[in-house]
């Protein structure tokens, strides 16, 4: 099944995903992960990446909300709180390997690659937790009938 195109075009200021989870997409990656409401006001306090102890923290907290939107059967907050742990992951790495975060600099040139270990450490944290959810069946199976559901 192809991921249809995610719909940037939507008038997210004026939607609730919660009443309406037909006009969530799932999409690659994180994508609209601090667009889609309430979700990103329930999970953004909590995402933190600091170093490996505010990563753990965040982290853990994050999968408590996923498990609270999968005890109410809410799909769209499952994956919000998988695009936040993600995001950790891939934030946390941008700033493990680049001072700033910055991969290019102004002139268009790759800034030279690093390697920041505080940042590394809370890469690593986040994708546990990211590869715990990717391994969940029930999140899967949940994922693919959204998807065939609504695209």
């Amino acid at each position: 099944m192809a991921i249809k195109p995610f719909d940037y075009q939507q008038d997210f200021s004026t939607i609730d995903f919660r009443q309406h989870p037909e006009r969530y997409q799932v999409g690659r990656g994180e994508q609209g992960v601090l667009l889609v409401e309430p979700y990103k006001s329930e999970i953004l306090p909590f995402w933190r990446y600091k170093d490996a102890e505010s990563a753990t923290k965040s982290a853990e907290k994050i999968y408590e909300l996923f498990e609270a939107y999968r005890a109410q059967n809410d799909f769209v907050g499952m994956d919000m709180a998988r695009k936040f742990i993600q995001m950790g992951y891939t934030r946390a790495r941008r700033y493990a390997n680049y001072k700033g975060g910055k991969k290019y600099a102004q002139d268009g040139n790759l800034n030279p690659r690093g390697n920041d270990p505080t940042k590394a450490a809370a890469a690593t944290v986040f994708k546990g937790w990211w590869d715990k959810i990717r391994a969940d069946d029930d999140y899967l199976q949940r994922k693919r009938h959204h998807q065939a559901k609504w695209g």
